[in-house]
């Protein structure tokens, strides 16, 4: 638990996790903390998270709500009223669980343990106003436990367990999305635009170093527009056709470009055609 502390801390998660959170995750099964810490997570003035990982996408041109940032910034400040935005939320923390999940079974341990613990500052500390009112049970002792169970080499089958109760909770948590007139399918495609953006942002930042973490954030990303669309396609056929195509180009597109959790010697696609068909992607879907 200690060197997991180090690293926690390394991740600029252990100030803000420290009341009681630290405690409850150092049981077997994560515990329950109620989030304590809400408080001294870092958000800007218009209430848009500030994004820890070193600024890793803010050179990118601008996911649907992201503010421009590939990894990390949601505007929670429209979280509570904006099903898109609370969505990207959960995708953006899938995105960095399904990483940790594919990057620990590459034997990626440490990027792995990594993975599991970023959402827990970069989204869902700032998440918590959002999540208390509409009635969503705190669900950052589990990512930090998954953290724990990678950093003190647990089986892979517990690994599996515990990244099974994250997905669990993130789709409890979807059925607490505020309320719109939007449809499933319009809401489903705006949270999918923003996966497929932020992951083109994260492609052009690892194409600039031959560094391991942009590219497994963009991988995530990827992975999350995939799983969301693969649950949704149906509906979004029936109702957004053109934007169901452009989805299907732009993962097609993704899936050369990030072809696993570990990073090839060489990324051969080229990044203006999948800036292009991210953007048609958004076009779409009217981001």
């Amino acid at each position: 638990m200690k060197n997991t502390l180090k690293l926690w801390t390394h991740l600029g998660i252990g100030t803000a996790l420290a009341g009681g959170m630290l405690a409850a995750c150092s049981g077997e099964n994560g515990g329950e903390a109620g989030g304590e810490g809400a408080d001294t997570a870092a958000v800007a003035p218009g209430g848009t998270v500030l994004g820890s990982g070193g600024g890793e996408g803010g050179e990118g041109e601008g996911a649907a709500t992201a503010g421009g940032e590939g990894e990390g910034g949601v505007a929670v400040n429209r979280a509570d009223t904006d099903p898109v935005v609370y969505g990207s939320a959960l995708a953006v923390t899938e995105a960095h669980v399904i990483a940790a999940h594919d990057a620990f079974a590459a034997g990626q341990t440490q990027a792995a343990a990594e993975m599991f613990a970023h959402p827990a500052s970069e989204v869902l500390v700032a998440m918590d106003p959002v999540f208390t009112k509409l009635g969503v049970k705190d669900f950052k002792p589990l990512l930090l436990a998954a953290s724990d169970a990678v950093f003190d080499g647990k089986s892979a089958a517990e690994v599996d367990r515990r990244y099974e109760a994250i997905i669990a909770a993130l789709r409890a948590a979807e059925q607490k999305a505020p309320a719109s007139d939007a449809s499933d399918a319009a809401v489903a495609t705006g949270v999918i635009a923003d996966q497929i953006e932020r992951a083109s942002t994260m492609y052009r930042q690892a194409g600039k170093s031959d560094g391991y973490e942009p590219y497994l954030d963009g991988y995530g990303f990827f992975k999350s527009a995939q799983t969301t669309f693969n649950r949704k396609a149906e509906a979004i056929e029936a109702s957004e056709p053109e934007a169901h195509a452009r989805i299907k180009e732009a993962l097609a597109l993704l899936a050369k470009a990030f072809p696993g959790a570990t990073r090839p010697d060489k990324l051969t696609v080229e990044q203006g055609a999948l800036s292009a068909a991210s953007s048609r992607v958004m076009l779409a879907a009217g981001s």
